[in-house]
């Protein structure tokens, strides 16, 4: 009976990775097209039995999930009921770190959720070991600091002080100040280029490499001031959010952005991505906070509130603040984002960030009078693979890592907005548009020989000097009309391609961006 119920079990998994309905081979004629099939849906059925047998030996561990009985509401669950009846390491991970002197805070954790950099408005900042609750380094940088980010490992991190950004390392020394980024208002590190990208208060991006120091992108947005960044982990696509509403999609390569949307009809407030990279959150000033479907650049649900900060769990959760209340939506069966959770701060406590701790149920919230740590059921990943993300790894298999994912670095021309293009072939084109030089050279020739052309003697007065020269300037002149009649051609092609596209034929969000000029 229990082999039963094991194999039932596996063939529920089996189901989950399967690549939909196999192909009809009975209906086919061509052999050899048959055969290929055949062994294409062999693969597929050997890679969907390893993963679900992977799932089930491997991954053993199951999320938690709050459910209610009968009318019982999620959202009702307070977290001193929830404190009540959880183990004891979790209970850990609910505490308040009472600092009204010196906030507001923010906050980040490395990949592993392990650790945990806070960092007080007026200067203070600290490292905490989440497993033992014990503070690594403390200190006081007497200076204003609006932002601060782990890079690759717990032993460095990026703080952006009131002139500078200064990067320190985990006993609290200076190690480089950035004076290239100017006054920071946001960082974002993409841990798999090695770059530490920064937006000041003049609106400029800037993304340096932290194992060269060099300074690979310094861009101005064009948009004004802005404190609103996020970085997108599918692809590494920077985002930004502005005043007027709109939001821009950068890479480190171009100084135009990517995508620019119309998101809301208001100043942006905060900007968040799913783990997957194909949802998008945004809030802006006019009380609305918009899921998109970057696939389509289109809103597929739109949800009443002010949101200051925003933020996605490791299994889609969805996080936000407003002044001292924070909820926590889920997806219900209907896949659209629902309330799942609520809490409210002390009063007068103002929420400045909420952040999800990778592989824990914990959301982190830093706030105006400190830092304050909840627990959310079913908000983090169960299971930790040790070659991405090790919440217990020694120092020697930190090394080693340092070491692999250096090695491991990406370019930054591999940044794009589907990062499945990357090792594809270009398409070949047709003709290859020629360089000014080769083109000059080219008309030079065509001269020369139109000159050097042998004419044939005739009598009668027809081969008087000044026939001849008007005939080789006629064929100078013929040398000539043909290169400028190509470059009519090329004229006309660029005029078409600046042409006003259709707006009816574009996502509502990317329509204002539409050039109207007629041609």
């Amino acid at each position: 009976m229990e082999i039963h119920d094991v194999s039932d079990e596996l063939e529920i998994k089996v189901k989950k990775y399967q690549r939909g309905e196999g192909a009809d081979l009975e209906s086919l004629k061509d052999k050899k097209l048959k055969g290929q099939l055949a062994n294409k849906e062999d693969l597929f059925k050997k890679s969907a039995n390893a993963a679900a047998k992977a799932e089930k030996w491997l991954m053993q561990t199951e999320e938690g999930w709050l459910e209610p009985d009968g009318l019982e509401k999620t959202w009702r669950f307070s977290q001193q009921s929830i404190a009540n009846e959880v183990d004891v390491a979790s209970r850990k991970n609910q505490f308040d770190l009472v600092l009204p002197d010196l906030g507001p805070y923010t906050l980040d954790y490395t990949s592993s959720g392990r650790y945990m950099v806070s960092a007080g408005r007026k200067g203070h900042l600290a490292i905490i070991d989440l497993h033992t609750l014990k503070p690594i380094k403390d200190m006081q940088v007497r200076e204003t600091v609006r932002d601060a980010v782990f890079l690759h490992n717990e032993l460095f991190f990026a703080v952006a002080q009131k002139k500078y950004t200064y990067i320190y390392n985990r006993a609290g020394t200076e190690l480089h100040c950035l004076k290239e980024h100017g006054a920071v208002l946001k960082l974002q590190f993409l841990k798999n280029h090695f770059l530490l990208s920064s937006i000041n208060k003049f609106g400029h991006l800037h993304y340096q490499d932290i194992t060269t120091g060099q300074m690979i992108g310094n861009y101005r947005s064009g948009l004004g001031r802005s404190d609103v960044l996020q970085l997108n982990p599918y692809n590494s696509v920077l985002t930004s959010g502005h005043s007027g509403g709109t939001v821009s999609m950068w890479k480190s390569t171009s100084s135009a952005p990517l995508v620019k949307m119309l998101c809301h009809r208001g100043p942006v407030t905060a900007i968040a991505f799913h783990p997957n990279g194909h949802l998008m959150a945004t809030a802006g000033m006019d009380k609305k906070l918009k899921i998109w479907d970057l696939r389509k650049y289109e809103a597929i649900q739109t949800l009443p509130g002010l949101a200051k900060s925003l933020d996605f769990s490791q299994k889609g959760m969805l996080a936000a603040s407003t002044g001292s209340f924070v909820q926590v939506l889920a997806t219900s069966d209907s896949q659209d984002y629902s309330r799942y959770m609520i809490h409210t701060m002390a009063k007068g406590y103002q929420v400045n960030k909420v952040l999800f701790r990778p592989y824990e149920d914990v959301l982190g919230i830093g706030h105006s009078n400190g830092l304050s740590s909840i627990l959310i059921p079913g908000s983090g990943e169960p299971n930790f693979d040790s070659w991405v993300a090790n919440p217990y790894e020694t120092s020697k298999q930190r090394r080693e890592k340092e070491v692999r994912v250096l090695l491991d670095k990406l370019p930054p021309e591999s940044i794009m907005l589907d990062p499945t293009q990357i090792g594809n072939l270009r398409n070949t084109k047709k003709k290859e548009k020629p360089t000014q030089q080769e083109t000059e050279a080219e008309k030079a020739a065509a001269i020369a020989a139109a000159k050097n052309v042998p004419l044939k003697k005739k009598t009668k007065g027809r081969s008087k000097p000044s026939k001849v020269t008007r005939k080789k300037q006629e064929g100078i002149e013929q040398a000539k009309r043909s290169f400028v009649e190509q470059n009519k051609e090329d004229g006309v092609m660029k005029k078409k391609q600046k042409r006003m596209t259709d707006p009816s034929e574009l996502p509502v969000a990317l329509q204002p961006f539409v050039s109207r000029k007629t041609t």
